[in-house]
């Protein structure tokens, strides 16, 4: 328990030791919590308004501004993060109490998945929705064999909760008890009104939220669906470390060599439905796209899950102690190589992050302040995860110089903020940096028709570039002024074109 103790501090540290945690939507996430906090005050950014709507995936966004009112946007929005954390880790040891009334495993896994890409990648309403998923989860299995008003009334209140933060957490949650309760109807086989029962009782309350989001015309997300079987084959390479595919398919190694001679030796035994929640989230992988109401990675997320969740239903007897040792070391090893990448890429980037919030004072307030890239803009740029953090940050100018920035996130039905006119044109809900090669072709003259319409006259459309990525010399002289740089980004004004 102190080791694990240890390691649990030890993983807050990238983010408590930071005002600016290194991940790549964090900073897109800051700069909205600051339109959201500023909304109707003098220092509200013009570009942006306000819209709540009956829709899910607003975890942060409920939140935050809430806990600002004692403290800065920027704390707050840490300090969720920090919540977020704890109620991820802390849950997947509660579903392990709740199974095997005991610590064991479910605690270092849960550390070790602190890295991994959704939380790396700063996924934070699904990371809150997920950890609030896992203490529903021990709840209901505590409550199983309880009187059903008891089990309902926590459950329904659960849902309430996880259909606000984050809509897949909630789908999550429903297909693990789904699972669960499958289980016990076929090992126990109850009268079959009793399992009708219990399963319309699981649905209800998703069922009347829904219905009610319907009512109200709220949606979710807006860009719909992805398929992409190709990236499937990526999954495990890249879930366990955000920040590095080569660690992390040495971890996943590690990890599969493990679970193999456990296997071999015995060693590891399935309690309750176990095999049920593998074999039911392992088809969840499979057949789920890439991007399913404009959630993104959706399969990576699933994985992470089944990280979190299975261990708790697995009982470890390992056949001898130096086996036992050995296996505790391999797992040590993964957990301490993967915390330190994260604590590295944090503190590499806290003199970075503090440049470019520095550069802001050279932007005038309400610009318009493009994002571009100077290599190929690669989203995300799998050959070097950890040059990830910096591709959003420059959405912050949202935040400390009102500027208008097209990438903020402002999806309908996922977050309740748009842009206003005359902005609406330049906007894109969901983007990353724009190749320099591509703005440089714009420049030149190129065509333009076949290019995102925020880009193709973005001369004459924005005031300000920045340019992403490792530093090159200036790839447009006659046109871009430099006015700040740091390791990571260049900060240029654009010469307006002659009229």
């Amino acid at each position: 328990m102190a080791t694990f103790a240890v390691l649990f501090v030890l993983a807050l540290l990238p983010v408590l030791t930071t005002t600016i945690p290194a991940m790549v939507d964090y900073p897109n996430h800051l700069a909205r919590m600051v339109v959201l906090v500023t909304d109707g005050t003098p220092a509200a950014n013009p570009a942006y308004a306000v819209t709540w709507a009956f829709s899910p995936n607003l975890a942060m966004d409920l939140a935050v501004p809430q806990l600002a009112r004692s403290m800065s946007v920027e704390a707050a929005t840490r300090l969720f993060l920090l919540l977020s954390q704890i109620l991820t880790v802390t849950g997947a040891c509660a579903v392990e109490g709740a199974v095997k009334r005991r610590f064991e495993a479910s605690g270092f896994f849960a550390v070790m998945m602190l890295t991994s890409v959704p939380f790396a990648w700063g996924f934070v309403n699904f990371q809150f929705g997920l950890g609030i998923a896992l203490w529903g989860i021990a709840g209901w299995l505590v409550l199983q064999d309880r009187p059903w008003p008891l089990r309902l009334v926590l459950h329904a209140l659960v849902v309430a909760v996880l259909f606000g933060a984050h809509l897949f957490a909630l789908g999550l949650y429903g297909v693990t008890l789904g699972l669960h309760e499958a289980w016990r109807a076929a090992t126990r086989r109850p009268p079959l009104r009793e399992t009708g029962l219990r399963f319309a009782g699981l649905a209800a309350p998703a069922v009347v939220l829904l219905g009610l989001m319907l009512a109200f015309g709220g949606q979710v997300g807006s860009q719909g669906t992805v398929w992409n079987a190709a990236w499937k084959l990526r999954a495990f390479v890249v879930t366990l470390n955000g920040y590095h595919m080569g660690l992390s398919l040495a971890g996943t190694t590690v990890l599969a060599v493990l679970g193999y001679l456990l296997a071999k030796h015995r060693a590891v035994r399935v309690l309750q439905s176990g095999l049920w929640l593998t074999a039911g989230l392992a088809l969840m992988f499979v057949a789920l796209p890439t991007t399913l109401f404009d959630t993104a990675f959706v399969d990576l997320r699933v994985v992470v899950a089944a990280a979190l969740i299975v261990p708790g239903f697995l009982a470890f007897t390992p056949p001898s102690e130096r086996f036992a040792r050995t296996a505790t070391g391999a797992v040590l090893c993964v957990i301490l190589v993967n915390l330190a990448t994260a604590l590295v890429v944090a503190q590499g980037y806290r003199t970075e992050y503090a440049t470019l919030v520095a550069s802001f004072g050279q932007i005038d307030r309400g610009a318009r302040v493009l994002v571009g890239h100077s290599g190929e803009g690669a989203d995300p740029p799998l050959s070097s995860l950890s040059e990830y953090p910096i591709y959003n940050a420059p959405t912050l100018a949202v935040a400390y110089a009102q500027a208008f920035v097209p990438t903020l996130f402002t999806a309908a039905g996922k977050q309740p903020i748009t842009v206003r006119e005359p902005y609406r044109r330049l906007a894109v809900p969901y983007g990353g940096p724009a190749p320099i090669a591509v703005l440089a072709a714009i420049a030149n003259g190129g065509p333009a028709l076949d290019q995102p319409a925020f880009v193709r006259n973005w001369p004459a459309d924005f005031t300000y570039l920045y340019l992403v990525g490792p530093v090159v010399p200036n790839p447009l002289p006659q046109l871009l002024t430099p006015l700040a740089a740091g390791s990571r980004f260049t900060l240029y004004r654009i010469a307006k074109p002659a009229r």
